[in-house]
């Protein structure tokens, strides 16, 4: 392999690990298919826009192994390749932080119902940019509990 193809890896494995699983209402994973579920009706009481950002560590750390391996190629000695590297790592991993960030972060909704049996509860889910406001105040709805998930549906 190229050794100057090596600081590119990195850069796939980012954009690889910002592809998420959708968090909307209307979209469930392989394992909550074919299990029992309780549903609670009620009626929403109050809707907020929120930001639901992304959650793992991925573009930190390959940004840091990407700049590393470009700022060690700063400097003519061996203390300045160690400098170049160090820096490049704490600049790589700052980028690739943020990069991440932007890229992952999804529109949300946290829904407030007034559940039948007389509680309320919260429950924020990704927004379908189809429908990105599916639900108003006063709708009557189910809450669907799956383990430790819930979601809104009508």
């Amino acid at each position: 392999m190229n050794p100057r193809w090596l600081p590119l890896i990195p850069v796939v494995g980012l954009l690889a690990s910002c592809a998420q699983d959708s968090l909307s209402g209307n979209v469930y994973s392989r394992d909550e298919a074919r299990t029992v579920q309780s549903v609670h009706p009620g009626r929403v009481v109050a809707l907020r826009p929120v930001k639901i950002e992304g959650g793992s560590q991925t573009g930190a750390l390959l940004g840091g192994v990407a700049g590393g391996l470009l700022g060690r190629e700063i400097g003519g000695s061996r203390p300045g390749h160690t400098a170049g590297a160090i820096g490049g790592s704490l600049a790589g991993a700052a980028i690739g932080s943020h990069l991440e960030q932007s890229l992952s972060s999804r529109n949300g909704l946290e829904i407030t119902v007034k559940l039948d049996k007389g509680d309320n509860v919260s429950v924020v889910q990704e927004v379908n940019p189809k429908q990105p406001w599916p639900f108003s105040v006063g709708d009557r709805v189910k809450v669907v509990y799956s383990g430790r998930s819930a979601r809104v549906t009508h």
